[in-house]
């Protein structure tokens, strides 16, 4: 390659680029909403949510409120909310976005029998799995709220309990029950999520607790966003759209992608919504850890092509919690 060649491909690539030297080196905004092509969400709970803490929130550069709705009632996100408003007025020439996180479907294991508040499971024994969950469990067996699993998955397949803590493969499937491999020793308590990698978990988007959350809170508050868990396609979104209705029909549809089924549906869940969450936690024990910023990387750069905003969540400056400064790999 002579010289000139060179300064060419040089030229035709700071064109391409979307981010140059002039971004590099720009001074810093320090908060100036205007000045950032990047927003912040702020999760609201008992250690920010005084409203003179708000208002420091909000001078930072706080963008948008999450509220939520995997914790807490109607009562205690209004009275949240309430503070939201009152730090507003401190602020009056300042605004910020209202997201409403849904809590959406999931999976639990059951509970013990009396006396027991833990189980130790070791490794290469067996665990069997039952639909009833009336059933109280021990070590030998447990129940889960899930009354499809034994049709869901087949000998072979993992399911992840704890948030991965525990890691058993399925052997066998019966009508009411699945019997499985404990591949890692663990203790754990009552009541832990399930994840199934790999399968389509037929529970909806949408269930009474949500539909209760968008039309009893959601609009009589006239949130912004709605952040909608475990989306699997864009008919969940049309189902939400359908829920919300007239009196709803002000609010952005965020869904959150953490499942396979997301990641396999994804363009035409972009199509469907008015921005994406990228859920990068439950995501994480759906795909191989390693290939989780690859699915990050398509989805950003499909909604940048878009012109849809994409949220990045999940241990977000996670060592701030402890530091003053983020690491340099954050």
């Amino acid at each position: 390659m002579n010289s000139n060649e060179h300064v060419a491909i040089n030229k035709y690539l700071n064109k391409a680029q979307r981010i140059t030297l002039d971004d590099v080196f720009a001074k810093r905004s320090d908060g100036d909403r205007a000045q950032r092509r990047t927003r912040i969400i702020c999760t609201l709970g008992p250690a920010c949510w005084e409203p003179e803490m708000l208002v420091e929130m909000m001078d930072a550069g706080m963008d948008i409120c999450r509220f939520n709705f995997s914790h807490g009632d109607h009562e205690s996100h209004g009275a949240c909310l309430a503070r939201v408003k009152e730090a507003l007025k401190m602020r009056p020439n300042k605004t910020v976005g209202l997201l409403l996180d849904t809590k959406g479907p999931e999976i639990r294991t059951g509970f013990f029998r009396e006396g027991l508040k833990s189980i130790e499971l070791k490794k290469d024994q067996d665990l069997k799995i039952v639909t009833d969950y009336s059933f109280k469990g021990d070590e030998t067996c447990i129940a889960c709220t899930y009354e499809k699993l034994p049709q869901t998955v087949k000998p072979g397949m993992q399911i992840l309990i704890a948030d991965g803590s525990l890691s058993v493969e399925v052997k066998e499937c019966g009508s009411d029950y699945v019997i499985t491999r404990v591949m890692n020793a663990a203790k754990i308590g009552e009541r832990k999520n399930m994840n199934l990698p790999g399968a389509k978990v037929e529970l909806p988007v949408c269930g009474e607790r949500e539909i209760k959350d968008f039309l009893e809170f959601g609009i009589p508050n006239q949130m912004h966003y709605i952040a909608a868990s475990f989306v699997q396609c864009a008919q969940d979104i049309r189902d939400i759209r359908k829920i919300l209705g007239e009196a709803g029909k002000h609010f952005k549809i965020i869904p959150k992608i953490e499942n396979q089924e997301g990641l396999h549906n994804f363009d035409e869940i972009l199509e469907e919504c008015d921005g994406v969450m990228i859920a990068r936690g439950d995501m994480g024990m759906e795909i191989p850890l390693e290939k989780v910023f690859l699915a990050q990387k398509m989805i950003i750069s499909k909604c940048n092509l878009a012109g849809k905003p994409v949220i990045v969540a999940t241990q977000m400056l996670e060592s701030m919690i402890n530091a003053p400064r983020p690491t340099r790999a954050e």
